[in-house]
């Protein structure tokens, strides 16, 4: 019974949720026109408003550990499930992604990577992919603001393991840019699929930053480390036991 009344919770919340987002986004729209920047808070009030129904409708609390970036900089985010990116989105003053280039299809999605300079990237052969992602971001260097790159490349379910993409390790050489790695354990309470939200605390946690300078080798190895490690860590704490 309580297994389906938290599944019943976890369904009204999700359509909840998706119907906020054209509503929010088109409301939130003279404001953009009005001034750019407005996107940014339109933005952060649709994520913080998940954040709080997530945290009364279905029991899942969220927070955000460690310093959040404010400048001009990388963060190479693990990737579980929608719900990361809410947080990261919540909390960045200036977020800007790198998305499948099939998302100019969403409207209010679209609209607003527009408006934050988000970098659309068309999936195909790895080296042409990554030529166009370098490109993309550099021409878009002069707004400044926080990128989010998912350096696996998708979502990847709690305690697996999956590699890491060379396009962060390009991204970090081409433009010179710090890089601060993001851990999460979302992963362990909303899922890549399905209804079900589970309660508990879904962490994501910010790490100190890694400087410029590495070589490409140093670089992968150093931040697949610190986010795979602080992501076991946190989801060690919510309960997941992660093999190794």
């Amino acid at each position: 019974m309580r297994h389906a009344i938290q599944w019943l919770r976890s369904l009204v919340f999700i359509v909840q949720m998706y119907l906020m987002l054209p509503i929010v986004g088109f409301l939130g729209m003279p404001l953009v026109w009005i001034k750019r920047d407005n996107a940014f808070k339109v933005i952060h009030f649709y994520c913080h408003w998940v954040r709080w129904t997530a945290s009364w409708m279905i029991g899942l609390k969220s927070e955000i550990r460690g310093e959040v970036p404010t400048g001009e900089v990388l963060i190479a985010a693990k990737h579980q499930s929608f719900f990361d990116i809410l947080l990261l989105a919540s909390v960045l003053p200036r977020l800007k992604f790198i998305y499948k280039s099939q998302l100019k299809w969403a409207p209010v999605i679209n609209i607003y990577a527009i408006y934050t300079n988000s970098v659309p990237v068309n999936r195909g052969k790895r080296g042409a992919a990554i030529k166009q992602m370098v490109a993309a971001v550099k021409e878009g260097q002069k707004a400044p603001g926080q990128l989010v790159i998912f350096p696996q490349g998708t979502r990847v379910a709690a305690g697996v393991k999956k590699p890491y993409k060379v396009g962060m390790g390009a991204l970090y050489k081409e433009t010179g840019q710090a890089v601060v790695p993001a851990s999460t354990n979302v992963g362990v309470f909303w899922k890549r699929h399905g209804i079900m939200r589970h309660p508990g605390l879904a962490v994501v946690e910010f790490h100190s930053p890694i400087e410029p300078g590495l070589e490409l080798d140093a670089f992968m190895e150093r931040v697949e480390e610190v986010v795979e490690t602080g992501s076991d860590a946190l989801m060690a704490e919510a309960g997941l036991k992660v093999v190794e």
